[in-house]
């Protein structure tokens, strides 16, 4: 498998994913403005919506889209425990947090990445950030992850809306329960794995 990523960028989720469920895969960078990849080839022929990731199965199939990526990850290496079985209730409990992840924090960082939207409407997409992360630091109240003991496939999204939190300067500093999931999620070897080889964390 390849896994399309930029360094930092919302791709960061499923090489977490591939990294803690063991599976083997290529790192393929992209320059997500010039919508090219290291060796000058023109991403868009491989991913026609010029985002990350994407990853690329060994049967030449491409897969879109982070919270179908992850599952799929999960799914290929379920000994893992990465996802609850399928068509279990709590499959469907993590469904729902992949897409409050996406939908309502992820979507809502989009504007504060454009340059040319002004600060003002920023901050409004900043206060809706903030309800949101309020939201999972209530979920997380006694919790080791999003789904309980269990680290899984929606705790590396979360984990990766967080890093884009302290680049946007958000102050995260009065959720005690989100800060200190936080911490137990990057103090896992496999994400400091992937936080290394994005070159995001400087090897030890």
């Amino acid at each position: 498998m390849k896994l399309y990523y930029s360094p930092g960028a919302c791709s960061l989720s499923p090489h977490i994913a591939l990294l803690e469920a063991g599976l083997p895969y290529d790192l393929v960078k992209v320059d997500l403005r010039a919508k090219k990849l290291e060796n000058g080839d023109d991403y868009l022929k491989v991913n026609p919506k010029g985002q990350v990731p994407a990853l690329a199965l060994d049967n030449g199939e491409l897969v879109t889209e982070g919270p179908v990526i992850v599952q799929m990850i999960a799914d290929k290496a379920s000994a893992k425990n990465l996802a609850p079985a399928r068509d279990s209730a709590e499959r469907y409990k993590l469904l729902e947090w992949l897409n409050f992840i996406t939908g309502e924090l992820h979507k809502n960082f989009s504007p504060l990445f454009n340059p040319t939207i002004p600060d003002e409407v920023k901050n409004f997409f900043k206060d809706r950030i903030m309800g949101k992360f309020k939201y999972a630091d209530s979920q997380l109240a006694g919790r080791d992850y999003l789904m309980g003991k269990q680290f899984t496939v929606a705790d590396g999204y979360l984990y990766t809306m967080l890093r884009w939190a302290d680049g946007n300067k958000l102050d995260l500093s009065g959720l005690n329960n989100l800060m200190a999931y936080k911490d137990r999620v990057a103090a896992r070897p496999k994400v400091q794995e992937a936080l290394t080889k994005e070159g995001l964390l400087k090897a030890a």
